[in-house]
């Protein structure tokens, strides 16, 4: 049976020229058993009309705010209250603007206010308008608050541009609305480690590195977004912490082996993407090192390898690592992928233009222990966590 079967789906259509693909959207929402209501903008109606979802979903179709096709029912909270999913698609630079601040002038964003059904939104836009600093704004505020984004693709636009901006095709949009009604992740526990760590040399100075942690919050999002219990180990970083998970703050190599220990039992999965200092100082100056003209000499004691002491007790667990290098990048990973006992390893060259720490894209490498290998092209590091939680699914839930 269809994970769509007797779903009550709201598909908002708005003024893009995509907007004739929707009515495909509607005929495979209908064929796979879901009831759909569909609710055009006033633009939107100017690419598609009213006759054509009406004779798709045999449903009526509402353009208006103060429709109301069913007697003593307010369309626009009844709809809300029943809806399991709503999805936009195609959605519009201005309508992304409207849901990030809250505006409710039409049926559609009255209806985003109104629901607490989950959202899905598949923009299509020009290029530029996509890349624009405000949209890429707006997307991650509406991720934020648990939005489920299909982002556009790549190709011909109708405007004769070339690049991101078409409307996903309608099989992926389609298995993203099954992913949010059935989460893939679904009862999965998971453990992320992120961001630098901090060996202090006295009470100001430390040891770190330039990790911004932007690759483990990712990962961690979307895995909660996909279900997963997940719990973020977490060094020194700017980031806000996604939504729904539960976040353990360290600062220290040791710190963090600690926080990893107290709940690793409790886990099914890690995904160690942190960047651990493998040295501190061996003696940490009380109080503040005042400056002076002599050389000041400070001797650097091994930290604990967090990896390899989780991978002496691995038992059932899943154990994924990062292998960040400047050189021999497959040598290098496969030789930790062995020696620490992992079943995948996720290697990327930070010496690359848009691969390297504080980066919002990576170029990345997946090496499992069975010897199969896999080289993505640069992508966002939301993109890689996709698909890297596509992988970890297939190593924990094989039969799945």
């Amino acid at each position: 049976m269809s994970v769509l079967e007797g779903k009550h789906i709201l598909l908002g259509v708005t003024g893009s020229i995509a907007a004739y693909k929707a009515a495909d959207i509607a005929s495979k929402l209908t064929q796979a058993g879901a009831e759909v209501d569909v609710v055009l903008t006033e633009h939107a109606r100017r690419f598609i009309t009213e006759v054509t979802f009406r004779a798709i979903t045999r449903r009526p179709v509402l353009t208006d705010l103060f429709d109301e096709p069913e007697e003593r029912q307010i369309a626009h909270i009844h709809l809300a209250k029943r809806a399991d999913v709503l999805l936009i698609a195609p959605a519009t630079a201005n309508v992304l603007a409207k849901l990030a601040v809250g505006i409710a002038d039409d049926l559609l964003t009255t209806l985003a206010l109104a629901t607490q059904a989950k959202m899905v939104i598949a923009p299509a836009m020009n290029t530029a308008m996509w890349q624009h600093p405000a949209t890429q704004h707006n997307v991650k505020v509406l991720e934020g608050r648990g939005a489920t984004f299909v982002y556009p693709a790549e190709g011909m636009l109708a405007c004769g541009d070339v690049g991101a901006g078409k409307l996903a095709d309608t099989s992926t949009i389609l298995a993203t609305v099954e992913a949010v009604l059935n989460p893939p992740l679904r009862g999965v526990r998971l453990l992320v480690t992120a961001g630098p760590t901090e060996e202090p040399i006295d009470a100001v100075r430390h040891i770190s590195n330039p990790s911004s942690g932007k690759m483990g919050y990712a990962i961690a999002e979307e895995a909660a977004r996909q279900g997963a219990r997940v719990t973020l180990v977490t060094g020194p970083t700017l980031l806000e912490p996604p939504a729904g998970v539960r976040v353990i703050r360290v600062r220290t190599a040791q710190e963090m082996l600690n926080a990893c220990l107290q709940v690793y039992d409790e886990v099914d999965v890690v995904i160690a993407t942190a960047a651990v200092s493998d040295y501190r100082p061996a003696e940490v100056w009380q109080g503040k090192r005042k400056k002076g003209e002599e050389e000041w000499t400070i001797r650097l004691v091994p930290n604990p390898d967090i990896l390899h002491t989780l991978g002496e007790r691995k038992g059932k667990h899943v154990l994924v690592g990062f292998a960040a290098e400047t050189q021999e990048l497959l040598h290098n990973a496969q030789a930790k992928l062995r020696e620490k006992n992992l079943d995948m390893i996720v290697a990327n060259d930070v010496s690359q233009e848009g691969s390297g720490f504080r980066s919002d894209t990576n170029r990345v490498t997946f090496l499992w222990a069975d010897g199969r290998q896999e080289s993505l092209p640069l992508m966002t590091k939301r993109e890689v966590a996709h698909r890297l939680l596509d992988a970890v699914r297939e190593l924990v839930l094989p039969s799945g």
